[in-house]
């Protein structure tokens, strides 16, 4: 005679190695190197700085004196 197998469980081992191959190939797909997320930080930190100086009223200046002191 064959050994008992637990269906239930056989199915879930069968799922869970399915959805890490699935992770697996997706990261590989979709994933980005340390080095791409660091070129697209300063990129977009340039284009911030960039669209900064290209304003003609900045957000620190609101054209009206600092409150006075008491």
């Amino acid at each position: 005679m064959g050994d008992v197998v637990n269906l239930n469980r056989f199915r879930k081992n069968r799922d869970r190695k399915k959805s890490e191959e699935d992770a697996r190939n997706n990261r590989i797909r979709y994933g980005r190197t340390g080095q791409q997320k660091k070129l697209d930080r300063a990129e977009s930190e340039r284009n911030k700085a960039d669209v900064e100086q290209k304003k003609l009223i900045r957000d620190d200046e609101d054209g009206e004196d600092p409150p006075a002191k008491c």
